[in-house]
């Protein structure tokens, strides 16, 4: 059967669709504390894009990829189409000058910029359009028409005489260092996830645990010993379509919850659950690749156990399953990361293991934002009280790779990765 013939309308519309598809277009996406960078590099791989740029809270550049792969991004909160970036909003001394009608007048700019950007914004809503009806009805004419009016609001962060002045809702993000002006292209958030029916912790940071491996994780086994709803494991499988997954949890109703979301993401076949103890993990030595885990913490994800004491137990469990050459990240709270500073200390890999009391080197998350460790060192667990010895257990199999902060919104929290590079000996 030879397919249907396409009608002139939807030729046009389709050449439409691909003269915009290699338009360059100014954009940028707005960020979580701590996922600029991810940000910066998932632009750069993903949309091959140029000029990029990154300030707090917001990463821009240009591309030009097709709007539906734009927003396949997966660190990013929210898209807009750029207007204008310009230095931060100075007033004149000069009292007769209206303080108000001078920052509109700033901020606009030239209305030539304001006419082609909404010409712009209009072509790529037409695009995004395009890809999402392709084989389906053309929508309602009023919906249609929806797509011609953007929305607009301001976000004001300066210090001074421009924040008490500022009272129009426009879209604009003003700050002591920035003048940012764009139109939002999408009416939800990139990091809002359709298959999420339960969430658990953010899409954003889920997704940057997988991502900050030091080896991609295609053709593995992944385990995530403390799943939740499944929010870790969902974002690794969108990201790797060859490698397998085990969610494990202790709590019933989680990994009811987890098996919803996973047949909403249409991962019934690579995502497998199991009720079992993160403490006893009922798998062989070497069982897995990877092991991700974002360690409970606060009221919202309270522990039957108490966390910073089953911590070290808990590491060596995963350290265990680890095959050698597999990865291990962890998402560890303020609280917990300075437990693990007590707990793990780091030394030079042929220091003797007599003088690790005085010779140690201890590593401050604070101090390692955003940083990788050019030489990475081993790990050394104390022995907990109830194997009656306060001497330090060193586990030379595996090694630091990257400590990484990130925002939870009301509090922080620290990225951990770790490679293990032979099998324990105890």
């Amino acid at each position: 059967m030879q397919p249907a013939k396409k009608s002139i309308e939807e030729e046009e519309e389709e050449t439409h669709c691909n003269a915009m598809a290699v338009m360059i277009r100014a954009l940028y996406c707005t960020a979580g504390a701590g996922m600029e960078e991810l940000l910066a590099e998932e632009v750069q791989h993903k949309l091959c894009a140029t000029q990029v740029e990154q300030i707090p809270g917001r990463v821009f550049f240009c591309s030009n990829a097709d709007l539906q792969t734009v927003t396949q991004l997966k660190s990013a909160e929210r898209l807009f189409i750029l207007l204008s970036k310009g230095e931060p909003l100075s007033l004149p001394n000069n009292p007769g000058v209206n303080e108000q009608e001078f920052t509109v007048l700033i901020v606009v700019g030239d209305p030539d910029i304001w006419r082609q950007t909404f010409l712009t914004w209009t072509a790529l809503q037409q695009e995004l359009q395009c890809s999402q009806q392709r084989g389906q009805k053309r929508k309602r004419e009023d919906e249609e028409e929806s797509l011609h009016t953007p929305s607009f609001r301001v976000s004001c962060r300066c210090s001074g005489v421009i924040a008490r002045s500022y009272t129009s809702q426009v879209n604009v993000y003003l700050s002591d260092d920035h003048c940012i002006v764009g139109i939002p292209l999408l009416k939800h958030p990139l990091s809002s996830r359709s298959y999420m029916k339960h969430n658990g912790l953010r899409s954003t940071i889920a997704w940057a645990m997988s991502s900050l491996c030091p080896k991609k994780l295609n053709d593995c086994v992944i385990l995530d010993p403390m799943c939740g709803v499944g929010a870790v494991l969902l974002e690794a499988a969108q990201e790797y379509s060859n490698a397998v997954f085990l969610g494990m949890d202790t709590d019933l109703s989680q990994l009811q919850k987890a098996a919803e979301n996973i047949k909403a993401s249409g991962m019934e076949g690579r995502v497998q659950l199991l009720q079992s103890s993160a403490m006893e993990i009922p798998l062989a030595d070497g069982a897995v690749d990877a092991v991700l885990c974002d360690v409970p913490f606060g009221r919202k994800f309270s522990c039957s156990s108490d966390m910073p004491t089953a911590l070290p137990r808990l590491l060596r469990e995963m350290e265990r399953v680890l095959r050698v050459g597999g990865h291990l990240v962890l998402l560890l709270s303020l609280q917990l990361s300075a437990q693990l500073k007590k707990t793990i200390c780091t030394h030079e890999h042929n220091q003797n293991v007599n003088s690790l009391d005085t010779n140690n080197l201890h590593t401050d998350p604070s101090n390692t934002h955003n940083e990788s460790t050019d030489t990475p060192k081993p790990l050394m667990f104390h022995k907990s009280s109830s194997e009656m010895s306060n001497s330090p257990l060193l586990i030379s199999s595996l090694q630091a790779q990257r400590t990484h902060k990130v925002s939870l919104g009301s509090t922080d929290a620290f990225i951990h990765t770790y490679t293990k590079i032979k099998t324990q000996t105890l």
